[in-house]
């Protein structure tokens, strides 16, 4: 997925959309992986990754970016188990004051930096910590379309959250 600029973006959460958690564990299938067997020092959540999300990804017509505090290690823990290429990353700023008004207005520390990263272009955001503050603020900030889905962390993606995301892709072109 090479970067283009008529292509939505879709900034893609780790923890939560692709990592379930928050229910009990036994709750989670452990998937087998396309990558690499896990290293006895890795993280034994990755056996949660459901590889079946990467050519699901794959399929969307956009261009998927990371957007996770796994940064960089999400191109070599996450994607080759989702037969996915390396995708693009947001490198996160460091901590300023704007970020402690915005954490007391109820924004998530990732809004500001997200809209500023797809620099006009549409682009949807899954992640299990998106709120109403956080879609009102892109809604206020960035003058083309936004999709800000709230995935459901005991869950991860679904068809359903598919749905919505290929529906939303759809009305694009």
């Amino acid at each position: 997925m090479t970067g283009s600029p008529q292509r939505p973006l879709l900034f893609l959460d780790v923890d939560g959309p692709l990592i379930p958690f928050g229910a009990a564990p036994d709750q989670y299938p452990v998937h087998a992986t396309r990558g690499e067997p896990l290293a006895a020092d890795a993280n034994p959540l990755l056996t949660r990754l459901d590889p079946e999300h990467g050519p699901r990804l794959a399929a969307l017509p956009c261009e998927v970016v990371w957007a996770t505090t796994w940064m960089a290690d999400a191109n070599e823990c996450i994607a080759p188990r989702l037969g996915l290429p390396p995708l693009a990353v947001v490198i996160w700023p460091e901590p300023s004051d704007v970020d402690d008004e915005d954490e007391r207005n109820g924004l998530h520390w990732k809004t500001r930096t997200l809209v500023e990263w797809a620099a006009g272009r549409p682009f949807a955001w899954a992640d299990d910590e998106v709120t109403d503050t956080d879609r009102a603020w892109v809604a206020a900030h960035h003058p083309v379309d936004a999709l800000l889905h709230r995935v459901d962390p005991r869950r991860g993606l679904t068809d359903h959250d598919y749905a919505v995301l290929g529906s939303w892709l759809a009305r694009l072109f």
